[in-house]
This record gives structure tokens, sequence and C-alpha cells, in this order.
């Protein structure tokens, strides 16, 4: 047995009455790969995991589709791989579900130091990465997503979360993977509900912060949802490197004025308001992206060539950006009251980010409930009210 010796010698000040300044840095770093077959996948996989023990958390569907597979692979590369899944959707995304994932690797033989892979879309991820954030007060975690929004925006960064029934993603934690392993040949099994969800992630992208990412999707949407390998995996690499640059800025949202945020202040509103489920994330977003446009156009910080070209690419993929083209009836005025509590949650102030022109954005806390309801209210133009 080895022994390691450890001198301390700490002196004490001559005053017991001074108060004491203590610091705690932490420092994430890890790889994001993107890859275009599952064996190129597998292979990052175990170089990430250098044959430590693995929990594999996925949901059911993704367990049918990939998860089952991915773990035998693991298996055969001589890696310990310990599965489960849970039902799949929005309303697994609680604490129930992590409670009862931290019950199961309680009964494990998962040590400190070993892995937890999160196999499935933001659902998963966004569960799993939250208990690993927990579970003996932080095991590492690789994020493997099988979604499109899940390959360019939910596997990156260290926002993870669990629902509460006042507000989504409320019970979470800032805790980083220790590697995003992407396998676009993954995409091939999503419909193309799942496909344009996904890809308002990525328009959302472009709007705040890459023209470019902007412009290739004008051209190349159709491509997008056809699934072309190729013209997909530029669109994932891209997304990542935008949200990851964006993202190092500021980790730990120590500054809540984050152009991220684009679309989701109305958009989180819709999903809670509709319980979590029949309105996909990317589809909340795209219809709050659309309203965000529409209040930076009548404030004038946004010109309405801008805005029509935002509005038509998010309609053009097949994404909502009016009240009528969302696939249930919204409560407008519930909305209005989920944005009340989004307000007290987020210590009495309710930021919008409005986009000013493509790459360029302003954070305004003083947008008011007129404005709100005028922009979910409007139709396509922006400007008439909705019947």
């Amino acid at each position: 047995m080895a022994h390691v010796r450890v001198r301390e010698q700490v002196p004490l000040p001559r005053s017991s009455e001074e108060d004491l300044v203590t610091t705690a840095n932490r420092h994430d770093r890890y790889t994001v790969s993107v890859c275009r077959t599952e064996e190129a996948a597998v292979e990052r996989l175990r170089a990430e995991i250098d044959g430590r023990r693995v929990a594999l958390i996925s949901d059911h569907t993704v367990t049918r589709l990939h998860a089952r597979r991915l773990a035998e692979m693991l298996a055969d590369n001589g890696l310990s791989v310990t599965a489960t899944s849970f039902p799949a959707g929005e309303a697994s995304k609680s604490l129930t579900t992590a409670t009862q994932l931290l019950d199961w690797l309680a009964g494990t033989a998962l040590a400190r130091r070993d892995v937890v892979l999160a196999v499935g879309g933001g659902v998963v991820i966004d569960t799993v990465g939250w208990v690993a954030s927990a579970y003996m007060r932080g095991v590492p975690y690789i994020n493997v997503p099988t979604t499109l929004l899940a390959h360019v925006d939910a596997a990156l960064g260290g926002k993870v979360a669990v629902d509460h029934h006042t507000a989504k993603n409320l019970i979470g934690a800032f805790y980083h993977p220790k590697a995003v392993v992407s396998n676009v040949s993954y995409l091939r099994t999503l419909d193309r509900r799942q496909l344009r969800s996904g890809l308002a992630e990525v328009i959302k992208k472009g709007v705040i912060a890459s023209p470019e990412l902007f412009e290739f999707i004008e051209h190349r949407h159709p491509a997008i949802l056809d699934g072309d390998p190729a013209t997909t995996a530029r669109l994932v690499h891209g997304a990542s490197v935008v949200k990851t640059r964006l993202v190092a800025k500021d980790p730990y949202e120590r500054d809540l004025r984050r152009p991220l945020n684009f679309g989701h202040t109305v958009g989180h509103a819709v999903e809670t308001v509709t319980d979590y489920g029949p309105i996909l994330h990317g589809e909340a977003v795209a219809f709050g992206m659309a309203c965000a446009a529409r209040i930076a156009e009548r404030r004038g910080l946004l010109d309405w060539r801008t805005r029509a070209r935002l509005v038509d690419l998010l309609a053009a993929v097949g994404l909502p950006v009016v009240l009528d083209d969302l696939p249930v009836e919204l409560d407008v005025t519930a909305t209005i009251g989920a944005l009340r509590q989004i307000r007290k949650i987020r210590d009495g102030v309710l930021r919008f980010v409005l986009p000013a022109a493509l790459g360029e954005t302003v954070i305004a806390d003083d947008v008011t409930e007129d404005e709100i309801r005028a922009a979910i209210t409007a139709d396509a133009t922006g400007y008439r009210q909705a019947g």
C-alpha cells in the first residue's frame, strides 16, 4: 500500500476578531466531438471513459432505438456497463424521476470517479445531469445526445435541472459534463417535427451571434430536414461552436443578461401553461423569438426587413410564429400570469432578449405586459391583432 506524507503548517492570526475571507474556484474543461457514425462515437466514448465503470441512463424510446445497442457495443469493448431508463417525455423531467434514478444509482457499484452516461434528448440530459451533480456530491457524466435539440443546445454547457409545476427548470444546478459525444447518425430516427424543434435553437444562435450560421440555415434547411448527413454534421458543429463560445464567457450565469435566452422568456411561459408536453421546447422558443422580434420592431430596435427575414425562416422551417400555428390553444392570460411567476423567480426582473440585427441583441428589463400581450396575439405581419 502506498503512503503519502502531507505536511501543513497553518499560522493563526493574532486577532480572533478579524473576518475570514476564503475562495473556491473551479475550472471546467471538456471536449465536444461531432461524429458521423456510431462506431466513431464509441471510440470517442472509450477514450473518455478510460476503463471506468459506466451507468447508462436513457428513456424507454431511446433505449429501444439506440441506448441498448450502445451499451452492448461498450460492453463488447471491455467496459462494465449497467443501464436503466425512464418514460419518455417532458413529464419525466421531475423530482420524482430524479429520486428514482438516485435510488437506482445507490444500488449499483458506481464509485465517485466512475461515469454516468446520459443518452437521449433534452429531458434525459437535463435530468441525468442534475442527478449526476447530486449523487456522491457529483460524479462525472458524459452527454450522448440523440435529438437535434440536444445536439445543438441541451448537451452543451452545465445547466442541468428538473421542472417544478410552477416553473420550468426551477430545481437545478450548474454542473458541466466530462465530455459531449454527438453522433449525428442518430438523427436519422427523428421525425420532422423533432428536427424542426431542434432547428429553432440553431436559428436562435444564428440571430444572436452568427449571421453566417443563420444564412447557412436559410439556404440549407431543406437538406437539414431531409437528414443529409454532411449538412447535418456542419450544422451541429457550427451550432456547437457558437454555444460553447457564448457559454464560456459566463458559464455560471453570474450575469443574467444573456443573449442565449432569446425566445425563452415567452417560450418557457408557454411550456409552463401547457403542462410541458403538447408544445415542444423548440416550438415554444420559436414562438418566443417571433414575439421578441415584434417587440423589438415596435420599439424601433429592429428593422422590419430583418424581423420579416427571421419570421419567414421560422415559418419556412415549419415552426410556429403566431397563435394559430401552435399545436394547442394557448391561454394568453395564463401565459402572462406565468411570466409574472418568472419575474418573481428572477428577483423581480423580467429580462427580454430583443434582436437589433443579426449578431446583435439588446437586453431589456422594461418590457410591459401590454407589449407582451400585443406580441403574443399579433398576426404574421406583427402589427394587426389576431381575432
